[in-house]
């Protein structure tokens, strides 16, 4: 039987190349490039006070190949002590709710509006959140995703420019205003483990996400 080989050979194709063993460690991946260059960015930047508290920053983690992009607020304790964006108890909850859209982490890129963690987990300042606000966006312009969402109040207000309550914000269609990226506004988990009664609500909003991606064919599996 024919090999693959075979045919092209017989179509006048060098096929010496095809058995050549590659090293792909020498390839450089532009995206992941690009990400890795900005990280080290973010890792010596001192643009406003939260540098001289902060642990370590966290920059964002998953698939740089995503097809949905999570945005939180900011680092907290545990975020800051292990450099990774939501594993502590609000991270686990974000597990299950992207297990409930069957996704993983593994496959989402995570990231959120600042960098390092606000002293005492407050809410970031708005000259923080302006601080960073260059390297989110070169954050979604490189990953290029298909869906963002945005988990709680202050992602919502930054990235939407808009100072709205969440129940104004849920269940709505926003669009990036770089790359025209829909984004769809959730409630953040740190939030629903104080206001368990507010899961169901989660719940809706998963349901529209979901019916949203189904009927505009964007796929975030």
């Amino acid at each position: 039987m024919k090999t693959r080989f075979d045919y092209l050979k017989e179509m006048g194709i060098n096929t010496e190349w095809l058995n050549r063993s590659t090293d792909n460690s020498s390839l450089t991946n532009p995206k992941k490039k690009s990400l890795a260059t900005l990280k080290d960015e973010v890792s010596d930047c001192n643009k406003c006070m939260l540098a001289s508290t902060r642990d370590k920053i966290v920059f964002g983690s998953g698939s740089l190949e995503s097809k949905l992009m999570i945005i939180g607020e900011a680092p907290g304790k545990d975020e800051d002590l292990l450099g990774e964006p939501f594993v502590g108890r609000a991270g686990k909850l974000l597990d299950e709710i992207l297990f409930s859209m069957s996704v993983t982490r593994e496959n989402v890129y995570i990231t959120n509006t600042v960098k390092c963690r606000p002293p005492q987990n407050r809410n970031p300042l708005l000259e923080e959140i302006e601080s960073c606000s260059d390297y989110l966006n070169q954050q979604i312009r490189n990953i290029n995703t298909r869906v963002i969402i945005l988990l709680g109040k202050v992602a919502a207000n930054k990235m939407l420019g808009s100072e709205e309550p969440m129940s104004e914000l849920r269940q709505k269609i926003f669009n990036h205003h770089l790359t025209n990226t829909p984004m769809i506004v959730f409630y953040h988990p740190a939030y629903l483990l104080r206001s368990p009664s507010q899961k169901k609500q989660m719940w809706h909003d998963i349901k529209y996400t979901l019916k949203y991606i189904k009927e505009n064919d964007c796929s975030i599996n």
